[in-house]
């Protein structure tokens, strides 16, 4: 599969020549690529009324290349369109992010795991080359030998150095169906330890967990397989997070594996619950279930939104494999939230953009992603800022995506500001972009 390298060459020198015109207006900028975003919406959130820089073009799959295993594409590519892609030649990227509207770009930017994380680390590891247009406009390739500081800092940056205008990944071999099984555990020790003996063993090509309360572990075991004797699917009736705690075992499609909790976006449906109710989900399905819906839908609910003190917690926390027995425990007393999805996650090495003070509290490379969708907030205690401050004194890093409470002092132990401040030199020299820190410093 070929794309149309011209094609490509004149959306990416329009792009740059937008990114020129704002060098010197002293306003911020940021980056539109169309669609819905997939950042937690906030009530009253000013980060997308600034002008923007519009890169909805850049949604062509460039090249597929089976034998070197190899995806070219731009950053505008969601993974509904890539999955069916690949696996017409039987590969899938190494991690394809669950909400089927994530785009490729925005797995890379704002860092994106899943149940293959465990093996292959994030969707950013797989990456052997990016293009990104700096903010004087200067259109820079880079890779793990040219610009290698640029390569990494751009894994985590989201959108705050640059437009990412093209990258190129590995992909994986990958079979049509996936047999799951359903492991249930009464504590979260016993399912602990059985996800890390079978993340150690490597038998399973998929592993991730769901805790349905302080007494139901299942760890969600997947493998590959070339046939099923059965298939379920989540995509309208059925709910799947609410399956793993019913089954035992269960055959889908790999792209309905893919995407299972597309529908709910998690368990969000959860929040209106006629949405779990099979006659509303048959007379009304197809007008507000999946991600792209929900999103939309709680956009239009912004002013209502606003009108509570605090929004409910929406957010990923990365624990260091050390400090998850901790961490439980304090959810369980403390936090009380069910589901909690729970996926493994092993770094190949150490990101730059982490600082190496938070390098050394990780203390080793397997994380545990612990994914908190739909808390409501209390009134006496804000569950966003306990959640956070758990993860800092855990030695942990929350992804930037929701609510932030960090001073700037806290913020850049957590994150390499020299780092940060070199990338920033060499591609923004302007301040074209907003600063990581700016962009994410929202309270209230």
């Amino acid at each position: 599969m070929h794309g149309n390298p011209e094609a490509h060459r004149l959306k990416v020198e329009a792009i740059a020549r937008q990114v020129r015109e704002r060098i010197g207006k002293n306003e911020p900028v940021h980056i539109s690529k169309g669609g819905v975003r997939h950042v937690v919406p906030l009530p009253g959130d000013l980060r997308y009324r600034s002008q923007s820089i519009d890169i909805s073009s850049l949604d062509e799959i460039l090249e597929i290349d089976p034998e070197r295993r190899l995806c070219t594409a731009e950053p505008g590519v969601p993974f509904s369109r890539l999955v069916p892609a690949t696996l017409a030649h039987g590969l899938l990227p190494t991690v394809v992010p669950e909400l089927e509207g994530i785009t490729v770009g925005g797995a890379i930017a704002g860092g994106s795991v899943e149940s293959m994380s465990f093996r292959y680390g994030g969707l950013h590891d797989s990456c052997v080359e990016y293009e990104i247009i700096g903010g004087s406009g200067e259109i820079v390739t880079c890779s793990p030998t040219q610009e290698p500081l640029l390569f990494d800092m751009i894994h985590g940056s989201y959108g705050t150095l640059g437009v990412l205008t093209r990258l190129s990944l590995k992909l994986v071999p990958a079979k049509p169906y996936v047999r799951m099984e359903y492991r249930t555990f009464p504590d979260a020790e016993r399912f602990y330890a059985a996800m890390l003996e079978r993340c150690e063993a490597g038998d399973f090509d998929f592993v991730d967990g769901i805790a349905h309360g302080p007494d139901r572990f299942v760890l969600c075991l997947g493998r590959f397989v070339e046939a099923a004797p059965y298939l379920s699917s989540y995509r309208w009736l059925n709910i799947y997070y609410k399956s793993t705690a019913e089954r035992a075992e269960d055959y889908l499609t790999t792209e309905d594996y893919l995407f299972r909790y597309d529908a709910e976006c998690h368990w969000l449906t959860r929040t209106i619950p006629p949405l779990e109710w099979k006659p509303v989900r048959f007379a009304l399905g197809k007008a507000v279930l999946g991600s792209t819906n929900l999103i939309r839908w709680s956009k239009r609910l912004d002013k209502l939104l606003g009108m509570k003190k605090r929004p409910d917690v929406v957010c990923d926390v990365f624990i260091p494999a050390r400090g998850f027995a901790s961490f439980i425990q304090w959810y369980q007393r403390d936090f009380r939230f069910w589901p909690l999805w729970v996926v493994p996650y092993r770094v190949p090495a150490a990101y730059p953009w982490v600082a190496e003070e938070q390098v050394g509290r990780i203390g080793g490379d397997l994380l545990i992603d612990c994914a908190v969708y739909g808390k409501p907030n209390g009134e006496e205690v804000d569950y966003s800022k306990l959640l956070e401050d758990k993860t800092f004194e855990l030695g942990g890093i929350k992804t930037l995506i929701s609510r932030n409470h960090y001073t700037a002092e806290r913020f850049w132990q957590i994150y390499n500001r020299p780092n940060y401040e070199a990338a920033k030199a060499r591609l923004d020299p302007n301040g074209v972009f907003p600063g990581l820190f700016e962009k994410f410093h929202r309270v209230g």
